[in-house]
């Protein structure tokens, strides 16, 4: 019988560590061949093009790097390809998922999986994981869903998968959603119906800047006032709430969103922005008035990757509409 095709890219993380020196921690070592030849059963349910594209722990993974990733993907499904699996880092996983999701424009799954326990550790969750991800991959009921995360046994949707503890097995929920599917006995269960996805187009420019700062108690304004002038092109504010700041706060904002635009997200882990509850200074309604504009369900750090692709595409002016059209949280 002639197997299907699947494509591997190891990016690293804690997947790929293990300790060269004792006593020194984990660090990247393992390459995508040793994580393939870790699960032997894989090579009864598929064919594999596996390449090391790089051994980093995914906080020094870059914009540059993911779209050479993508650019490697798609051309794999070009090759005849049924499904592409990614393997990284946690830490930066959820960003990452988001970003390929708002370009990837295949019918064919993108898969992204990791670990929270490294290769050299008892009972490592890598190669379970590994082999979940394959499996989905191949599932026919994985087609035209987008990208989508497996670990520890379920299934996310990129745009609500979120970290949401340091160190755990079970490190990742979808808030609100959650998750898309599962899986029962090695079968692939989806919970729900697939849904529209929101695409882009690839930025022509990645040397674009987005700021990402974060209300907290009695903050200062230093940071906020020198934000034009360090040259950013956009600003992410990670708001209390509903999406407040406060007044001192929501002045500069009001002078920084004449000039760049500006976002207002919850720092809350969960739920969506208002539009027009509160009235206060510092308000979302203030803040709308200011020109921000609000996040609605996304969280900061994607409403970060949403607004580092619309100004690389030239497409800043066309924000409202897209944070509009999140449709990912309707029925």
């Amino acid at each position: 019988m002639d197997l299907p095709k699947l494509a591997i890219a190891a990016l690293g993380g804690t997947m790929s560590m293990r300790t060269r020196i004792a006593g020194e921690g984990v660090i990247p070592t393992v390459s995508g061949e040793t994580l393939l030849a870790s699960v032997p059963h894989l090579t009864t349910l598929a064919r594999f093009t596996v390449e090391t594209l790089g051994l980093l722990p995914s906080a020094s993974l870059n914009f540059e790097c993911l779209l050479s990733v993508l650019s490697w993907a798609k051309y794999q499904v070009e090759q005849g390809a049924v499904g592409v699996i990614i393997t990284q880092g946690t830490d930066t996983l959820e960003e990452t998922a988001t970003f390929f999701d708002y370009l990837w424009d295949c019918s064919e799954p993108l898969i992204i999986t990791g670990a929270m326990r490294s290769a050299a550790q008892p009972g490592a969750d890598g190669p379970a994981n590994l082999l979940d991800a394959c499996r989905v991959a191949l599932a026919e009921n994985s087609r035209q869903r987008g990208v989508q995360v497996v670990m520890n046994g379920q299934i996310h949707q990129a745009c609500s998968i979120r970290k949401t503890d340091s160190l755990a097995l079970q490190a990742f929920s979808s808030p609100i959603v959650g998750p898309a599917g599962t899986l029962v006995e090695d079968t692939v269960r989806y919970l729900r119906q697939r849904t529209r996805q929101m695409r882009l187009p690839l930025p022509q420019q990645t040397t674009q800047k987005i700021a990402l700062l974060e209300a907290s108690f009695c903050a200062d304004t230093l940071l906020l006032e020198n934000i034009l002038e360090l040259g950013y092109d956009g600003l992410v504010i990670a708001g209390f709430g509903a999406g407040h700041v406060s007044e001192s706060w929501a002045d500069v904002l009001e002078k920084i969103a004449e000039k760049i635009p500006v976002i207002i997200a919850t720092r809350a882990g969960s739920g969506s922005t208002a539009q027009s509850t509160y009235g206060f200074i510092g308000s979302e309604m203030d803040l709308i008035r200011k020109g921000a504009l609000m996040a609605g369900f996304l969280c900061p750090r994607k409403a970060r990757i949403l607004l580092w692709l619309l100004v690389g595409c030239g497409r800043q002016t066309e924000l409202a509409r897209y944070l509009k059209e999140d449709i990912r949280f309707q029925n």
